[in-house]
């Protein structure tokens, strides 16, 4: 059997990455001679396999539709007016909230950079291999109200179901109508036993009440809060400045103002 034999049969059975590494084996034998067979195939193995992890990884964060897709946890700003937990941050990004089920309530007001802390947190989970998805509630709300009409609903809560984390950007940001809390109680409870949910708000969970429904909706708020509150971390995100004016235009006045 040639060389290029074995190459084309790699590649046919889709282990481009070992069929690459052969070629460089063979191109500098002088590299690998004094290594074991056993040795040689596990170089091959291991190219293979950090290949494919690397191109789940990046499937990962491109499913995930994230607002920041290269947001890292090393790149979080902890300038002491955001009063920022770095350790509290840091052992969350290991993921075990997501093994254990619960979720992250980050609260801050417009431009505190909720968005991106979530989404940092997001590319973690990525990084430990799990399904994640980012979204804005109103934009939840409207896919939700489409597979209504479309008859739809049960297959996309399925769907929801089996995302490990779920970003939730813009909660309440607009109170919910009757219909609409009742379908966030839905993805809500589908997610309950399964899954973790980081809910971005401007607004402290004490206020949520008067945002879920009217009156009427009494129990279906007080089903949601109870889901929520009691299984999750709450983190204030605050700053005198926002992150957008401290990193847009005049920036370097902010920073000055705030050393």
């Amino acid at each position: 059997m040639t060389r290029e034999s074995t190459v084309n049969k790699l590649i046919e059975m889709r282990l481009s990455a070992m069929a690459e590494a052969f070629r460089d084996q063979c191109a500098s034998p002088e590299v690998y001679r004094d290594l074991s067979f056993e040795d040689r195939l596990g170089f091959l193995v291991d190219k293979e396999w950090e290949e494919r992890r690397s191109k789940k990884l990046q499937r990962l964060i491109r499913s995930a539709n994230l607002r920041y897709p290269n947001a890292c946890m090393e790149d979080i700003e902890y300038h002491s007016d955001r009063k920022l937990d770095k350790s509290q941050l840091l052992r969350l990004s290991s993921c075990r909230y997501i093994l254990e089920a619960h979720h992250i309530i980050l609260k801050g007001a417009t431009g505190a950079g909720k968005t991106y802390i979530s989404n940092a947190l997001g590319v973690a989970a990525c990084k430990n291999y799990l399904k994640v998805h980012y979204i804005r509630l109103p934009d939840l709300l409207a896919e939700l109200a489409i597979a209504h009409g479309e008859g739809t609903f049960a297959k996309l809560i399925k769907a929801y179901k089996k995302i490990d984390l779920l970003i939730l950007d813009e909660f309440l940001l607009t109170p919910l109508t009757s219909s609409q809390a009742r379908e966030l109680l839905e993805i809500i409870e589908a997610r309950s036993i399964k899954g973790s949910t980081i809910f971005c708000t401007q607004f402290e969970p004490l206020g949520w009440p008067s945002r879920i429904g009217d009156e009427k909706d009494e129990t279906i708020c007080e089903a949601i809060m109870d889901r929520i509150i009691h299984n999750s971390y709450e983190i204030l995100v605050e700053g005198r400045v926002s992150m957008r004016e401290r990193h847009g235009i005049g920036s370097n006045k902010v920073g000055e103002d705030n050393e």
